[in-house]
């Protein structure tokens, strides 16, 4: 039986994996095996970052709610407790925009909310 060695396809792997590493830090970009491992490395990085990017956009949103909320003299978890009791649907993306780029709106839904709990009815 011939011997077989794939040449094309191991040119096309190793060319793909450089491809890969491409803008790496010397040999990282250049040497096949530390090409792999600093690929590797990043793809698992990759994969972290995209459920750790969710984290952090909701931590801001929060962040950026609740600032706008203590200049109306209200905490955050005490707003978002009368938001679910007054059944309002709206996430904290868009709190957060409204704080931002609508504050009279934004204050007009924390007056919504604050009112049934001070209503004599």
């Amino acid at each position: 039986m011939s011997r077989v060695k794939g040449g094309p396809q191991t040119r096309q792997r190793r060319k793909k994996r450089l491809k890969l590493a491409k803008g790496q830090y010397g040999g990282r970009s250049r040497l096949f095996r530390t090409a792999t491992e600093s690929v590797d490395k990043g793809q698992q990085y990759a994969y972290i970052g995209r459920r750790h990017r969710k984290r952090d956009f909701r931590r801001l949103w929060i962040t950026r709610i609740s600032a706008a909320l203590r200049a109306q003299g209200l905490t955050y978890s005490r707003f978002i407790n009368a938001l679910n009791k007054a059944n309002v649907g709206l996430n904290r993306k868009m709190l957060s925009e409204m704080a931002i780029h609508d504050p009279e709106g934004f204050t007009n839904l924390v007056n919504t909310v604050k009112e049934p709990k001070g209503s004599p009815a």
